[in-house]
């Protein structure tokens, strides 16, 4: 169990502390609940921009690196549909550099014409290297260009087109800055060997006169796919065929997300995983499959994806993959099986907390969810898991709800 305190300041930020008495080191992660799907759809890839000009420094730290470089730190950072996570680890003596500099650029940050220029440029060649020129590298504008109406998980992080992310300005900038990097729509979290009372002091020095202001955030509430079955074929400059079965799942608070994470698993997790062992090996029509859930706060997907080898058709493949799909739907799911799954999961997840930065991104993770309590209780979720459940939430998933499907094809 992962023991942790957790308070609010004036301005609206949540503090989450771990306090670990057996580390020499302080993670402090910095979580603004924003992501792609806050964006305007005319200018997407954003929040990813800015997540690199919050690199750009601020008033009182022209170059956020350095002084951090010099403490002994190292810090990164990462977007997603639904938030932005800013993490640093340094010994713990220098905590308050990296709280320093963090409530620094929340308050302070240095946005000019200059900086979102060059950092456009990064984003752009970004772009062009993880998308534009990577053989299947667009898959997965097209798999939430099919998969969601009008939810804004319609297109990837990265953004939809290269000229959304041309067209933001200083202006634009400003405004999203002003609009989510804000007390209210942060959570930070900390792990340290400090003492709580120690914590509250320091936390409350760097953020505590840091203006709060209301966020105010807009999303849709619709289903994810409409009630009939899209087939789509693409081409690009690729080598074989690949075949993308999209269905829709609920979002990450729902009770039943733990079903259809452990459903994923049993096809698609290792070696002896049934897609693996019955397709791959036992088949051999596919040099790579797997199935995995997108665990978004909204409206998810249950993907199953596979390369197909060569001389192999799509039906024949198709065939395969809903061959192991109806098999889910009808026979029980045996008990070795299905604890074999649950252990994978629950040990993924323990060998994961022995690291003190990712104790620290969880807290900020599931606070950002509003139940930071679930950190601990995800054991027993994924323990109380039945066979009956799984093919309950099978057969909805695979028979009941239609799905997408893109095939990603060779130039011809």
């Amino acid at each position: 169990m992962i023991k942790y305190e957790t308070w609010k300041l004036d301005n609206g930020m949540e503090v989450i502390h771990h306090k670990d008495p057996m580390t020499s080191l302080a993670v402090v992660n910095l979580l603004y609940k924003v992501g792609s799907r806050n964006e305007n759809p005319s200018q997407t890839g954003i929040a990813h921009l800015f997540e690199h000009l919050m690199f750009s420094g601020s008033k009182h730290a022209p170059d956020f690196d350095m002084p951090l470089q010099e403490a002994g730190g190292e810090n990164n950072a990462f977007t997603n549909t639904d938030i932005t996570n800013y993490y640093n680890t340094l010994p713990s003596e220098n905590l308050d550099t990296a709280l320093w500099l963090e409530a620094d650029r929340m308050a302070d940050l240095s946005l000019n014409k200059s900086s979102v220029s060059i950092q456009k440029k990064v984003v752009l060649e970004e772009f062009q290297e993880t998308c534009l020129n990577k053989p299947f590298g667009d898959s997965w504008h097209h798999v939430c260009d099919l998969s969601y109406a009008n939810y804004p998980y319609r297109w990837p992080t990265i953004g939809y087109l290269p000229s959304h992310i041309e067209s933001v300005t200083l202006e634009d900038a400003l405004k999203f800055y002003g609009d989510y990097y804000q007390p209210g729509n942060a959570v930070l979290s900390i792990a340290s060997p400090y003492a709580h009372e120690h914590i509250v002091n320091r936390v409350n020095h760097w953020f505590g006169d840091i203006e709060g202001k209301t966020v105010h955030v807009n999303l849709p509430e619709e289903q994810v796919l409409d009630d009939h079955f899209i087939s789509k074929q693409v081409f690009g400059k690729v080598s074989a065929q690949h075949l993308f079965l999209v269905f829709p799942m609920p979002d990450r608070l729902h009770p039943d997300y733990y079903q259809y994470d452990l459903l994923s698993d049993i096809l698609g997790y290792g070696k002896s995983s049934r897609l693996i062992a019955r397709i791959i090996k036992g088949k051999g029509l596919f040099t790579s499959l797997s199935a995995y859930i997108t665990g978004t706060m909204g409206p998810g997907l249950f993907v199953v994806e596979g390369r197909l080898l060569d001389g192999v058709t799509i039906d024949t493949a198709r065939a395969a993959i809903w061959e192991e799909l109806n098999l889910l739907c009808d026979e029980k799911i045996n008990a070795t099986e299905l604890q074999k799954v649950k252990n994978k999961a629950i040990s993924s997840m323990k060998f994961g907390d022995v690291s003190l930065l990712n104790r620290a991104m969880n807290l900020a993770y599931y606070g950002s969810l509003g139940n930071t309590a679930m950190m601990n209780q995800e054991d027993d979720n994924y323990q109380a898991v039945t066979s009956q459940q799984l093919i309950t939430v099978a057969n909805k998933l695979f028979r009941t709800n239609p799905h997408r499907e893109l095939i990603y094809s060779p130039e011809q």
